[in-house]
């Protein structure tokens, strides 16, 4: 027996560090190859990590909720495939006759790296990589050394035969995406460093298309936490506790300063008579109570309608060296929505949602807000958004200067709706009334066409017929 330890990778999002959230077995277990040992939380979502080894657990280095950095130890599995000279830790060649146990050490070899998000692993980055020998193509097959003669096994160790050298992938999420599509990662071509597999070459061999030339990108460094202190030295009063920024709350950090800084923004609002769509909505409701769209899946139509003749609202900046810069327009919108979860704000996005009808994207909105919360949505459908719905009158609220959901270009918000007096037809009645506010990048387009966009949005809230044309 051996006692062996796994690391904790970067599971595939550039991570400097993840905070354990809850093991998954305890001390004493005895485990699977690919087994899920701990169910950690990224800076995006909640991921279970399975464990290389398969064996009996011996220690788990850490409690829950303490932040790991990546390449500290996880979890060390006592294995029974091994058997190891008195006193050596971690022998040099292990025989291991599971080949789905040596696949996913070899795949863990591999490399960390951004192989999530699609970014090859960077040069020189990191302590916790290992150092191995360049890979070097496997000799022919030789007869089998007889079982009494160690030695000569263990000179012959470092390449793995052909039929248990896996694939080179390290990311769980990325595994777990070509198994439940039924990708062989071996027919996989990797465009990472060494050819490690990413996310995006498993995206390609699913649509059937062709790789990319890999990228590069660094490895933020992991912030150090303020030291504890007795007295506040500005305001002198007690401190009662510090809590570091970790996870998600340092990603939205991040993001909202990066808005905020770079972006120039300017905003509009003006209130809405909602009388006339609360009152289709009803009539709907009596007709098919189990199948009608909620108002936030109207105001998604309405919205989609609204890029659809004003695009300039659904493009990005993106500066370039100097003075130069660029507006990227795109084919097709994926909307996000604010959500408000346990674990924060989180913006999930509805891929290609002008293509949805009402009823679909009220199905979405359900879905996506679900996995949001549960910590099951994906980085993809938390972070590819192009343009940001903001329904903050579920707080009780009218209005709110909203931030720019950081890199898009707009924001659309809606307030509460309350009854109001209000002249119609030059009589004063009580109507629903609602305010729209509308935050956009003012490189992006002038207040013409914010105002344009706004205004189309605002007309197909109070007279809904008006804008079967657009949808």
């Amino acid at each position: 027996m051996s006692v062996r330890t796994f690391l904790l990778p970067d599971l595939g999002e550039g991570l400097t560090d993840a905070e354990l959230v809850n093991w998954l077995v305890a001390e004493g277990d005895t485990i699977a190859v690919d087994q899920p040992v701990a169910e950690v939380e990224t800076a995006k979502s909640l991921v279970e990590v399975p464990s290389p080894f398969a064996g009996v657990v011996e220690t788990l280095h850490g409690a829950a909720g303490e932040s790991i950095d990546v390449g500290k130890p996880l979890i060390s599995v006592r294995t029974t495939a091994d058997a190891p000279a008195p006193g050596e830790t971690a022998p040099a060649a292990p025989a291991d006759p599971d080949p789905a146990g040596e696949a996913y050490r070899q795949e863990e070899r591999a490399g960390s790296g951004n192989v999530l998000i699609g970014y090859g692993t960077p040069g020189g980055h990191g302590t916790n990589r290992r150092t191995r020998a360049p890979r070097r193509p496997a000799p022919a097959p030789a007869a089998p050394a007889p079982a009494s003669a160690p030695a000569a096994a263990a000179a012959v160790a470092a390449p793995a035969p052909a039929t248990l050298e896996a694939p080179r992938c390290i990311s769980p999420l990325v595994r777990r995406l070509a198994r439940e599509s039924g990708i062989a990662l071996r027919s996989v071509h990797g465009t990472g460093r060494d050819g490690l597999i990413l996310r995006r070459d498993v995206e390609l061999a699913i649509s059937g298309g062709s790789a990319p030339a890999p990228a590069t990108a660094p490895v933020p460094a992991s912030p150090a936490a303020p030291a504890a202190g007795d007295t506040d030295p500005r305001s002198g009063l007690a401190v009662t506790s510090r809590t570091p920024v970790k996870g998600l709350r340092r990603t939205v950090a991040a993001n909202l300063s990066a808005s905020r800084s770079e972006i120039p923004e300017a905003t509009v609002w003006v209130d809405v008579d909602a009388t006339a769509l609360l009152e289709l909505r009803a009539d709907l409701k009596r007709r098919a109570p189990e199948n009608t769209p909620g108002l936030m899946a109207f105001l998604a139509r309405f919205t989609l309608a609204g890029l659809r003749r004003f695009p300039e609202l659904n493009t990005r900046y993106v500066a370039g060296a100097g003075p130069d810069a660029e507006l990227v327009a795109f084919d097709g919108v994926n909307l996000g929505f604010a959500a408000q979860t346990d674990r924060g704000l989180m913006v999930p996005s509805i891929r290609h949602a002008e293509k949805l009808s009402a009823r679909e994207l009220d199905a979405e909105i359900r879905r996506l807000t679900a996995s949001a919360r549960s910590g099951a949505a994906t980085p993809a459908e938390l972070t590819s958004g192009t343009f940001t719905l903001n329904n903050y009158g579920v707080f009780g609220v009218d209005g709110s200067a909203a931030i720019i959901n950081y890199p898009e270009s707009a924001i659309l918000g809606i307030g509460r709706i309350i009854d109001k007096p209000w002249v119609v037809d030059g009589q004063l009645a009580v109507r629903k009334m609602t305010e729209l506010t509308l935050v956009f990048d003012h490189r992006v387009c002038d207040g013409g066409t914010a105002g344009g966009f706004l205004r189309y949005v605002a007309d197909a809230i109070e007279n809904p017929g008006s804008v079967l044309a657009d949808l």
